[in-house]
């Protein structure tokens, strides 16, 4: 078992960086998401969608918006 680990060492430090990145992320969007930020990276205001902003900040997924037209 030692020396496998030993030849595998690069393989599994990789590894370990990598779904430490992966749980930064989540654990990042998990914090915004309660914060009420938006996924696109910006603020409603400058959202082409702001107007049908979902409330507290964050703008609706694209699939949730109801889009009206005044005639």
């Amino acid at each position: 078992m030692f020396t496998w680990m030993m030849e595998n060492m690069a393989t599994i430090i990789i590894s370990v960086i990598l779904m430490m990145a992966a749980g930064a992320v989540v654990v990042g969007m998990v914090r915004d998401k309660k914060k009420g930020k938006s996924s696109c990276g910006c603020g409603c205001a400058g959202c082409p969608a702001g107007s049908l902003c979902a409330g507290k900040g964050s703008c609706a997924p694209h699939s949730q918006m109801e889009v009206t037209r005044s005639v």
